[in-house]
């Protein structure tokens, strides 16, 4: 049974995302104990609201730090929604007081989409990365997307010591937005696997199978 630390770092309502892990066969801590982190088989950084608040969480808990770790040591981390969105640069979000940058373990601004209705809420069809892990079995399926930002422009390289480009995966409102990236031990989803049933519990199964 893998182990899998959900990331509490006052995101909001993670219920669900446990639950679905549990769904799923995982082992859940929701957790932003250090020990706990670094000894867990995968990493879950949900995230919803805004962006700068989200990064600001974050680095109350310590957690681009136990990102990094993870990531050196090559240990699963898998970002979701606005979790996913603070592993770029940053956002052109507004927020009340300071505007934060992000992790930046991936280039490139979260911004605004351009489409006739934002937010994008609702089921869309992603258009998996050739090779993807976290698609396999699942390339014609559809997910669940509430989000007004997103990345526009793919991950053109890998992090440092990766040696393939990311495998991105797009989905289209409005605009083509990146909907994933599978990045060596780093992963994410515009999407919720949580609220997009059995094809987002087959995508966590993949993940989880993955290491």
């Amino acid at each position: 049974m893998k182990r899998v630390v959900v990331l509490d770092y006052g995101s909001g309502n993670v219920r669900s995302v446990v639950r679905m892990l549990e769904r799923v066969g995982a082992h859940v801590e929701l957790t932003a104990d250090p020990e706990a982190v670094r000894r867990a088989d995968g990493l879950y950084v949900p995230g919803v609201g805004n962006f700068h608040a989200c990064v600001a969480g974050l680095r109350r808990a310590d957690g681009p730090a136990l990102i990094a770790e993870r990531l050196a040591a090559g240990l699963p981390v898998l970002g979701v929604c606005v979790g996913f969105q603070v592993l770029f640069e940053g956002s052109t979000e507004h927020y009340a007081t300071d505007a934060l940058d992000g992790i930046g373990l991936w280039p490139g601004t979260v911004t605004r989409l351009t489409a006739p209705v934002v937010p994008h809420m609702g089921w869309s069809q992603v258009q998996p990365a050739s090779g993807s892990t976290l698609f396999d079995g699942i390339e014609d399926e559809w997910f669940y997307f509430v989000h007004s930002y997103a990345a526009l422009r793919a991950p053109g390289a890998g992090r440092a010591g990766v040696d393939r480009a990311p495998l991105v995966s797009t989905a289209e409102h409005g605009e083509v937005f990146v909907a994933a990236v599978e990045d060596g031990a780093l992963g994410g989803t515009q999407f919720h696997p949580e609220k997009s049933g059995d094809a987002g519990a087959t995508l966590i199964e993949n993940w989880l199978a993955s290491f």
